[in-house]
């Protein structure tokens, strides 16, 4: 068997360890925490909890076939590349992975939950290369909608530094916020784009940009008003997409007149959203996740701890 590494990411909706060979193929389990209906969100003492009751199960489903010990562990730590973001439920994936590390005897990799989501991507977009040179990235999610400038570091694999993000709400917030007021459970992404694709519908929104920065607020007021005059749910929920399309693509439309001929990757969990994948396509060197991991998971975890940890052997 090749040489693999283990992830781990604890995110505030999906607890996610996953597998990845050195020949680039991996494997995951993932599970959303438990939400009720009619439910907004989820305290991070619950989340911890949940977190904590699901792990173990996951990793026996991706370990109980594999023989032998990781060459390393990587496991994300906190939302972004900076020394204010934190969040307690990464503390349960990173327990888990120390743990995991210190009884094979390897090193353990701490990283982002953004530059996981980057790394999948890289791995799922047809251009895992793309890691090795300077390129943009949006991250794209209910608690992110942020625009990044990416290279390769010697000691964390890749340098992120922000762009453009929103000047509010982010995307995947007002997502959840106009499928909500729609009717549907949260989180809403999916039921909200199967709404959409029944719309015969098309738009045009008008999105407020400042300095490359969008504010999605208004969409959510826009959607709160078409709802008062009777317009139909699906139109509404296309209108959503739409506007969110249009923002993203104004927003990297901003970023290349920083860095022009850069490729452009797509990552988090509102671009598995297919209409709105299908409106940046057009972009110039544009790359999209694999949908499956566009949403949160530990894939990228264990592919940066295998960079990593190549480097660091000198490889």
């Amino acid at each position: 068997m090749p040489d693999f590494y283990y992830g781990f990411d604890t995110s505030n909706y999906t607890t996610s360890c996953a597998v990845c060979f050195d020949d680039g193929s991996y494997r995951h389990e993932r599970q959303l925490l438990p939400l009720a209906s009619g439910e907004k969100g989820i305290r991070q003492s619950n989340a911890v909890f949940y977190h904590t009751r699901a792990l173990p199960g996951l990793f026996h489903a991706l370990t109980e076939k594999l023989d032998g010990k990781p060459a390393a562990v990587g496991c994300s730590v906190s939302p972004r590349d900076s020394a204010e973001s934190y969040m307690p439920c990464f503390l349960v994936g990173e327990t888990a992975a120390s743990v995991a590390a210190d009884v094979a005897g390897v090193p353990l990799y701490r990283f982002s939950h953004q530059a996981g989501h980057v790394a999948a991507a890289a791995l799922t977009c047809g251009e895992p290369e793309i890691l090795n040179h300077p390129f943009l990235s949006f991250h794209v999610s209910g608690g992110t909608t942020d625009l990044i400038h990416a290279e390769p570091d010697d000691e964390t694999v890749i340098r992120i530094q922000p762009v453009v993000s929103s000047l509010d709400l982010k995307a995947g917030q007002a997502v959840d916020r106009v499928g909500l007021s729609l009717g549907l459970d949260f989180p809403a992404g999916p039921a909200l784009e199967r709404l959409a694709a029944q719309s015969v519908r098309s738009f045009r929104p008008v999105v407020f940009l400042r300095d490359g920065c969008a504010s999605f607020s208004g969409l959510e007021n826009q959607c709160g008003k078409m709802l008062q005059d009777g317009e139909s749910a699906c139109d509404i929920a296309k209108f959503c997409l739409s506007y969110i399309a249009k923002a993203l693509l104004l927003m990297t439309d901003y970023a290349l007149s920083l860095y022009p001929g850069l490729p452009v990757l797509f990552a988090g969990g509102v671009m598995s959203d297919l209409l709105i994948r299908a409106a940046l396509a057009g972009i110039d060197r544009a790359k999209f996740a694999k949908p499956e991991l566009s949403s949160d998971n530990a894939v990228g975890a264990a592919y940066l701890a295998m960079l990593a940890h190549r480097r660091r052997c000198g490889e």
